[in-house]
């Protein structure tokens, strides 16, 4: 006797009642007002999609927010990448994630267009001499949230030190994550007397070192391509990878720029990533701006097609799991140094050192959105221009 057994429907097999235009609208809309980084796109995602929408149950988005921290790329941009693969598939994959980064993408875009036409103007300069204090502030604060959880041991600690040292004496930023990745492996071995497997692959990917000329639309795309794809650790973690490649190793921009670009993508919603529209637009103009966004968010579109029903699996292995926690930690070091090294370039007073220091306490002891602190620093900015002698 044959019967069709009862399934209970859960989010993925109820994929065909979310619309393409229902992700759309969603995404588009967390996209043009998500202020906060990634921590805060995330808790507006599982309100939405678990609370409000019952799309994903609370483990299942859970699972996936692991499985962000398994793979390089922006963490909110994979969450929504992986909601809508799991609700339509390819075509959501698609729609969720382009959804959710165009807005942002189109206003850094005409905010780069402001600042290449008027940024030579005087009220400019002061707007962003309050603003980088703030800056260094908001990693600052990225480098203490992810440090609560990177740094659980006293090997995780000393690993990190180890780290951060290699990072200060100028080694490469890509290098110094698989070097921790390796080391990490190295360290699992010894505990569990297990044969280390793919660590030489993590050191020989961390040692990509080639060096292009000057930047051409397909070098940049090429650079941004490769930062997307190698960069574990979130949005501010970013920062060291640009500066690492685009100030020190190839000097298409200068530290003062990077600074304004990682401002633009503070004070603006959605993705932290799109400091690269910005980078793009001053190297290359619009065509710049377009493949450097199409190049740093490329690889997570594909890495989360290929790895979203298999990389929730690998934190359940040992090996993994302390090849991800030196892989963190390597990503903390990381940004306490490119923190100190761009403080030298925003803190260059007595009132930016002022700032500095009243937005971190704000950021870590009252949670003030960091959006809102670096409005309020570029005000301060244009009150000290103002009380110097008036705004021309």
């Amino acid at each position: 006797m044959n019967s069709t057994p009862h399934v209970q429907p859960n989010a993925a097999s109820e994929s065909r009642r979310t619309s393409l235009l229902e992700l759309a609208l969603l995404f588009g809309r967390l996209g043009a007002t998500a202020f906060g980084g990634p921590a805060v796109h995330i808790a507006l995602m599982e309100d939405e999609v678990v609370t409000k929408r019952k799309w994903l149950t609370r483990a299942e988005f859970l699972d996936f927010l692991g499985a962000t921290n398994l793979i390089p790329g922006p963490n909110s941009t994979e969450m929504a990448i992986h909601v809508g693969r799991v609700r339509r598939g390819w075509a959501g994959l698609l729609v969720a994630g382009i959804s959710f980064i165009l807005p942002a993408a189109i206003l850094v875009s005409v905010i780069s267009w402001a600042y290449v036409r008027f940024g030579a103007l005087p009220q400019i300069a002061w707007l962003l001499y309050g603003v980088k204090p703030v800056v260094i502030a908001v990693i600052a604060q990225g480098a203490c949230r992810l440090g609560r959880t990177a740094v659980h041991s006293v090997w995780l600690g000393a690993l990190g030190a180890g780290a951060g040292v290699a990072a200060a004496m100028g080694v490469d930023a890509l290098l110094v994550l698989g070097l921790a990745a390796v080391a990490a492996a190295i360290w699992h071995t010894a505990r569990s007397d297990r044969t280390l497997t793919g660590a030489a692959g993590l050191l020989a990917g961390g040692g990509l070192a080639w060096v292009p000329g000057s930047a051409s639309l397909g070098w940049l795309f090429l650079v941004m391509l490769k930062i997307g794809a190698t960069m574990f650790g979130g949005g501010y973690v970013l920062v060291a990878f640009l500066r690492s490649d685009l100030v020190v190793r190839l000097d298409w921009i200068t530290e003062r720029q990077l600074l304004d670009a990682v401002a633009v993508g503070q004070v603006t919603p959605g993705p932290l990533f799109t400091a690269a529209t910005f980078v793009g637009y001053l190297l290359r103009g619009a065509p710049g701006a377009v493949l450097a966004t199409v190049g740093i968010f490329l690889p997570a579109f594909v890495l989360v097609a290929v790895s979203g029903p298999l990389v929730p699996r690998l934190r359940q292995s040992p090996w993994t799991a302390d090849v991800l926690d030196g892989i963190n930690v390597g990503s903390l070091a990381l940004m306490i140094v490119v923190s100190a090294q761009l403080a030298r370039t925003a803190v260059v007073d007595w009132s930016t050192a002022a700032l500095a220091i009243v937005s971190a306490i704000l950021l870590i002891r009252y949670r003030v959105n960091s959006a809102w602190l670096i409005l309020g620093g570029g005000v301060i900015g244009l009150l000290i221009r103002s009380a110097q002698g008036g705004v021309s």
